[in-house]
């Protein structure tokens, strides 16, 4: 279904990928791993159409359905049911019918007559489509995906970040696509969903291909994996499950250092031998010999795995506030007919530390945008209090401008930072060279994450409001950001599906949505992290 020979892979001028092929078939469940920047995001936008490769070629045979990072729906007045439907053409032919319907009870004679023929024809459709037990299948996707019913009619407008992530992938799951890309598909769900998730794809009859951090997921669903190494710029693949490919990733890292180590030890002979043969002139063809063996044999020898970079992230010293640099009094935000949460009251003091439960959809992040003064509430206020300095981190990466470059946005964050300055704090995120010139859109999730966390620490903020910070992150990305958060002396708002952030920050609080209720911190509610 998918047929991929020679495909290299540059972001701007830096190679991540050369000449790589393989096939993704059938009954195909491929894992795609590899360090943060790797390439990864890059290569399966390339896979599902969205950019060209710098060279190789691709083979798309039947339906690829690929759910992106960060999905961004342009139309959002569409329903959730509609915009799921719309995966086979159903929304379409529903709507059409619901027209007919509306003629025909409204219409007589010959127009009757024609909506009739119509209603008769758009119906026949939807039976070879699947008839209506395609919308109650899509229903079924949803509610399993953590959207109830009562969800479906709603406009896409009306939902958080994290519900419209989910009607794509609910979207793309209905859709029966031959092939399925999908890039961190657990991202957003809560505990359920990630157990149902991991069944659909064991069951799949196509093909899979994610990118995921999820090693349980991985685990449980794969039989090949495509490692993408940075360091060496190939595509390894290993037609084999999770744990196999753990363990033989290993012993060819071993066989790579035995080799490298024997052709270094063999070409520093040869070496000696030519720089000895170099002082008689008779000798000096077969020095040459030697010389260029040396370089051969080196040449021939796969190049050690580097250690991987990772960004070494501190979060700022936070300026001096008064006692209570954040509260607020009597929040309430409805979205259309859907009532997020009422009569909420919150302070925050200086150093508190408070993480926000409630199930998906229950207003996690419509709080935090509402508290950095993103979107306004319908009722109530948010006070400001004495020597506040607000950072925040949106799970959407709404903070960073899209059209502007790296480097544009961390000067953006931070005026008072001269260019040179500037560099130096991204290339400490590893964005090196090129990468600043980069405009922002054509990141990864886990780079925008890197961003958007390099512009926080030069905030100087004395409350943070975290939304889900450690998305999108490798194990050691995630591990450095669980660090920050486990130091950091200012208060922080927490809002996460994280178990090990939560574990990270000790909270003193948490904050039960969408009721509002404050409670001191119990390991009790740590059980909730991950359903929530």
């Amino acid at each position: 279904m998918l047929s991929v020979k020679d495909l290299e892979v540059r972001a701007g001028a830096k190679l991540l990928l050369r000449s790589a092929s393989f096939q993704v078939a059938a009954g195909d469940k491929i894992g795609v791993v590899g360090r943060n920047g790797a390439g990864k995001t890059t290569t399966m936008r390339i896979l599902a159409g969205e950019a060209l490769p710098a060279g190789g070629a691709i083979q798309r045979n039947g339906l690829i359905g690929y759910l992106p990072q960060d999905p961004r729906e342009s139309d959002l007045s569409v329903t959730v049911r509609q915009r799921i439907l719309s995966a086979r053409g159903l929304a379409d032919i529903f709507e059409r019918m619901r027209r007919y319907e509306l003629e025909m009870a409204s219409a007589a004679g010959a127009l009757r007559d024609k909506a009739m023929n119509s209603y008769a024809r758009a119906e026949a459709e939807l039976v070879a489509a699947g008839g209506y037990a395609a919308e109650s299948e899509a229903a079924q996707i949803a509610h399993n995906l953590g959207l109830p019913e009562r969800v479906l009619p709603q406009p896409l407008a009306e939902l958080s970040g994290g519900q419209r992530r989910r009607v794509e992938l609910a979207r793309i799951l209905f859709s029966k696509a031959d092939t399925l890309l999908l890039d961190e598909p657990t991202n957003h769900l809560d505990a359920d969903s990630v157990i149902w998730l991991r069944d659909f794809v064991k069951r799949y009859s196509g093909g899979v291909m994610m990118i995921s951090h999820d090693a349980k997921l991985l685990e449980d669903t794969v039989n090949k994996v495509f490692h993408l190494d940075a360091n060496r710029e190939v595509l390894d693949v290993y037609s084999m499950g999770w744990k196999l490919y753990l363990n033989q990733r290993e012993l060819d890292e071993k066989r790579r250092k035995r080799e490298r180590s024997n052709a270094e030890r063999k070409a520093a002979d040869l070496l000696t031998t030519a720089d000895k043969l170099h002082a008689k002139a008779t000798k000096a063809a077969a020095a040459h010999s030697m010389t260029r063996r040396a370089e051969v044999l080196l040449a021939g020898t796969e190049q050690l795995r580097a250690l991987d970079r990772v960004a070494s992230i501190k979060l700022p010293d936070p300026a001096p506030s008064g006692k209570t640099p954040l509260s607020a009094t009597g929040l309430s935000k409805t979205y259309g007919s859907l009532e997020v949460f009422t009569a909420l009251d919150l302070a925050i003091d200086r150093g508190s530390k408070v993480v926000v439960l409630g199930l998906n959809g229950a207003g996690k992040t419509t709080l935090l945008r509402i508290l950095f003064g993103l979107e306004q509430p319908d009722t109530g206020e948010v006070l400001y209090g004495h020597g506040l300095q607000l950072g925040y981190f949106a799970q959407e990466h709404d903070q960073l401008d899209m059209s502007r470059t790296v480097l544009e946005n961390m000067v953006a964050a931070a005026p008072d930072l001269n260019e040179t300055e500037a560099r130096k704090v991204l290339g400490a995120f590893l964005f090196t060279g090129d990468d600043d010139h980069k405009p922002t859109y054509v990141l990864s999730g886990g780079e925008k994450t890197r961003l958007a966390l390099a512009t926080l620490v030069m905030s100087k903020a004395n409350v943070l409001l975290l939304d889900e910070p450690t998305n999108n992150l490798d194990p050691a990305s995630r591990a450095e950001v669980l660090k920050a958060i486990r130091t950091y002396r200012g208060a922080i708002v927490l809002v996460t599906h994280d178990a090990g952030a939560v574990e990270a920050l000790e909270p003193e609080r948490v904050l039960l949505l969408p009721d509002g209720a404050e409670d001191i911190w119990d390991d009790d509610y740590a059980e909730l992290v991950s359903l929530a």
